[in-house]
């Protein structure tokens, strides 16, 4: 049986003051004598940076996990701390619900429009699993549309997938099996070079080592501190390893592999809702709210939307590419729409979704992702039946998705 692997490694003194006295967790002790961590091609052009040019542009990409804070926000500690001298620019760009699919779309406006980015924080294991448990193909495309566009712009960046975990992936592991959205980045990540983090696995075998509980330590999907600590106690030992390599004599351009899947978001961004053509039905307010009181996310609510409450209503939009959809707010009264690509047959599609009842949720809704290259002209409007999963009959869009 292989020994525990002991790990003293100077970053994590740094987070060790914070974890909690009730658990037998050890952030040095690796009980299966393994990391979990692959490095790939590493992160050596992102350690250039740092430590020879001492400016690092560092972006976190992700969902409500990430947004919150917590584990973020002990890395960019650790970067400081690692790097004394190295002026940081971090990038904050989590969004609670959102998953690699409206990743691959906003990744232009909340990322790259900020400048050339040395690192790269991706995370969408969790909202996969629970958005689009049905399609792990559109796991795969939303975060190969991340790195593949990313690399388009910047061939230098280093990249790191997070795979942060859920009960349903522990679960996966004890059938012996590997999560089906951390299998589809899993992909990506190999394909690209990627490093990856699977937290998930980690997790899964200290609680089953009894070092923490998940109901009394994790306290839910949106972790508790002693969790964002763990996690933060991880990614510095990665770190750790990673920067522990010599200095490269220079940076090196990431190859860019041939497409995982050609029908990848590689191409996505967020198109305006000002050029989409109002057929019937719809208008398109200025600062949209809702006046249910139920809840909203920051950045879809008291801004533009094209707005419809009426079955029947009716608009187009005409776009150049392989594929489109709708950035939504999936509230209480979300109801089906139909929609028509190039005069088609008219296919439906539910916009209310698990959470809907309580929250006007954004969510990114692909209509059609496998279209010729070349013009489209896509239709949408409100379902005139009433069969729908949901009782209402509205459709709110901030944006169009553009592939």
């Amino acid at each position: 049986m292989t020994p525990p692997l002991h790990r003293p490694l100077v970053a994590l003194l740094l987070f060790a003051s914070s974890l909690s006295a009730q658990t037998k967790y050890d952030p040095k002790v690796l009980l299966k004598g393994h990391d979990y961590f692959e490095l790939r091609d590493g992160l050596a052009n992102a350690q250039i940076k740092f430590e020879r040019e001492k400016t690092g542009r560092v972006a976190f990409l992700g969902g409500s996990i990430t947004a919150g804070g917590g584990w973020r926000d002990h890395v960019m500690k650790y970067f400081q701390a690692k790097f004394p001298q190295t002026k940081f620019e971090f990038i904050a760009a989590g969004i609670g619900s959102m998953g690699s699919v409206p990743h691959a779309f906003r990744l232009e406006r909340d990322v790259l429009s900020k400048g050339p980015v040395d690192l790269l924080f991706a995370e969408a294991a969790v909202n996969d699993s629970s958005n689009i448990p049905d399609h792990p193909e559109q796991m795969l495309r939303g975060m190969e549309g991340v790195v593949r566009h990313a690399r388009e712009a910047n061939s230098l960046t280093d990249i790191i997938h997070m795979h942060f975990v859920m009960p349903p992936h522990m679960d996966d592991y004890h059938k012996g099996k590997v999560p089906a959205s951390i299998a589809q980045h899993e992909k990506v990540a190999a394909a690209y070079g990627n490093a990856s983090l699977n937290l998930a696995l980690e997790v899964t075998d200290r609680i089953d080592a009894g070092e923490f509980t998940w109901d009394k330590d994790f306290q839910g999907l949106h972790p508790s501190d002693f969790v964002h600590q763990l996690y933060a106690n991880s990614i510095a030992r990665m770190l750790d390893t990673a920067f522990a390599k010599p200095l490269a004599d220079a940076a090196k351009p990431h190859a860019l592999p041939s497409m995982v899947d050609a029908q990848s978001y590689a191409k996505g961004r967020l198109g305006s809702i000002a050029d989409a053509k109002i057929i019937k039905g719809f208008t398109l307010e200025q600062a949209w709210k809702p006046v249910d009181g139920k809840g909203t996310r920051a950045g879809f609510v008291n801004v533009p939307a094209l707005v419809g409450t009426e079955p029947g209503a009716e608009f187009e939009f005409s776009f150049t590419g392989t594929g489109c959809g709708l950035f939504i707010a999936a509230g209480p009264d979300a109801g089906r729409i139909e929609f028509s690509i190039d005069g088609g047959e008219y296919r439906k599609l539910e916009t209310f979704t698990h959470w809907s009842a309580g929250l006007h949720l954004p969510w990114a809704l692909i209509l059609d992702e496998s279209l010729k290259p070349g013009p489209h002209t896509a239709k949408v409007c409100l379902a005139t039946d009433h069969d729908a999963k949901g009782s209402g009959t509205a459709l709110r869009v901030f944006h169009l998705l553009l592939n």
